[in-house]
């Protein structure tokens, strides 16, 4: 199990991303944006790096819905490998079987 703290600081971090979202892609649109001239770009530039840290995706981790586990992360079932093992040999993930050949 992972610790509390990490797992509420990384639910901080997806509500920070959600709500910053718009004004974050709208500064990135304008940063990227050939035809504006140098000093709004560097003035949207300098606004994205005024948003807060924790409100970029990228300092998001994906982490296990059961347990908070970081590591051996399945997307597709928002598990880990050990709970999605445990899940799906007590058959409560539907499609999913122990493979035997």
């Amino acid at each position: 199990m992972a610790k509390k703290s990490s797992v509420v600081k990384n639910n901080k971090r997806r509500a920070l991303s959600e709500r910053y979202n718009t004004q974050r892609l709208a500064l990135k649109a304008i940063v990227k944006d050939d035809s504006l001239s140098l000093e709004d770009r560097l003035a949207a530039a300098a606004k994205l790096q005024a948003l807060p840290r924790n409100s970029s995706p990228v300092r998001i981790r994906n982490r296990c819905a059961l347990t908070g586990r970081a590591r051996a992360y399945m997307g597709f079932f928002n598990l880990s490998r050990i709970k999605f093992r445990e899940c799906a040999l007590q058959g409560i993930l539907p499609g999913v079987r122990k493979a035997s050949w």
